[in-house]
């Protein structure tokens, strides 16, 4: 079901929210690709650093989208791959904008996804700071908890197949975007690439990483860094969303456990390495994502007594 032209448009996309120096160090980056028919595109979550203003004087070739608001990475790259898909993009490359690549990424991606008939791709992903360290070679889904087992093997010499890719350098084909949809909106950050695989697996589309395809991560940086009080608080909250998703039945009796177990172990490790202000944050995600589900029952409830 890929009918593609001889040589597939795609579009780069990346969001950015009052991120304007690495943004531009973004675009510069990913002007370099070889690929003979792309377009970049960046979606601003309503930023108020003068962003737009100086990727316009600078890069004029290159294509905004003003959000107008912070809509979180979820609904951000969405109004992105809908404009992308309205462009006719046979594929879409989501990229964080604190990441940089080789020339040759989409070439060898592209070529990948069309010899696979794979509807999602990802590069070998390494620490920025350690180039030669594996952040992200994506990972296997467990059927019983959900958890995702990263891929800590040696990169193998051909593409591998995967159950989970990160959003943070992803191409997708057109057809899955078509037939699976877009994401889950309701993931303000974090879990919504996750839950996207889970959706696309079960809709029958390949995903695979690529390991001749490399790119590099600063990781978390527009957030304030790994173990930073906000990427504690939506990696939380993101966390109930998604396993209230998708756990049901009997899973809960794997699943619950489980997770109070990953946040005790969390938690200490917080502790132990003095982040007691991201340990309050992270309890407090998973606090709010936990009365999500109380606020959601009452309503429900109350809705029914109206009827």
């Amino acid at each position: 079901h890929f009918n593609l032209t001889a040589i597939p448009l795609v579009y780069v996309i990346t969001l950015n929210y009052n991120h304007r120096e690495q943004t531009l160090a973004f675009v510069e980056s990913y002007r370099q690709l070889a690929y003979a028919n792309y377009r970049l595109l960046v979606v601003d979550n309503g930023s108020t650093d003068g962003s737009a203003k100086a990727l316009a004087a600078r890069f004029p070739d290159v294509e905004q989208l003003a959000n107008g608001r912070n809509l979180g990475f979820a609904a951000g790259m969405n109004a992105g791959l809908r404009h992308a898909l309205d462009q006719g993009a046979d594929f879409v490359f989501l990229a964080n904008n604190d990441t940089y690549a080789g020339p040759e990424l989409l070439d060898h991606l592209v070529e990948a996804a069309r010899c696979l008939e794979a509807g999602l791709l990802a590069p070998h992903i390494f620490y920025a700071g350690e180039p030669q360290r594996t952040w992200s070679l994506g990972g296997w889904r467990n059927r019983l908890t959900l958890e995702i087992r990263p891929c800590r093997q040696a990169p193998p010499d051909r593409p591998l197949d995967v159950d989970f890719v990160t959003a943070c350098g992803l191409l997708m084909a057109r057809p899955c975007l078509e037939e699976v949809g877009l994401f889950d909106e309701r993931f303000f950050m974090y879990y919504e690439d996750l839950d996207y695989c889970l959706r696309a697996r079960r809709a029958g589309y390949r995903i695979v990483v690529v390991p001749e395809v490399k790119m590099w991560h600063w990781v978390a940086v527009t957030i304030g860094g790994r173990d930073s009080p906000a990427e504690r608080y939506h990696m939380a909250l993101s966390s109930v969303r998604f396993f209230r998703k998708h756990a049901s039945g009997s899973r809960w009796l794997v699943v619950a456990p489980y997770r109070a177990a990953s946040a005790l172990k969390t938690t200490l490790r917080l502790l132990a390495g003095g982040r007691r202000p991201a340990a309050g944050a992270y309890w407090q995600g998973l606090r709010d994502g936990l009365l999500e589900r109380e606020r959601e029952e009452k309503q429900a409830n109350a809705g029914s007594s109206k009827r």
